[in-house]
């Protein structure tokens, strides 16, 4: 099973924000960081599914240290999501 790493942030009066350095544009956010996390699971299947049904190639997952290098993508928190589609 296919795991892409999701990124926590949460900024003063927001909910916790889960971001994929791998499908710019998909993100989910939860009161919790443990509701989050369960969104994240359902967000990042939502938008996969999306991008097959357009036909669009599925990226393979970038490996978190190359994540945590790049500056752009400043992490609080990283997590690794399981791709799980029917």
């Amino acid at each position: 099973m296919r795991q892409y790493v999701g990124l926590i942030h949460k900024e003063a009066g927001s909910h916790f924000g889960v971001s994929f350095p791998d499908f710019p544009g998909a993100v989910t956010a939860g009161a919790t960081v443990e509701e989050a996390r369960d969104l994240a699971e359902e967000a990042l299947a939502f938008h996969v599914k999306g991008m097959i049904e357009d036909g669009k190639a599925v990226p393979p997952p970038t490996p978190l240290e190359q994540i945590e290098a790049d500056p752009e993508h400043p992490v609080w928190s990283a997590i690794l999501v399981p791709l799980k589609i029917d």
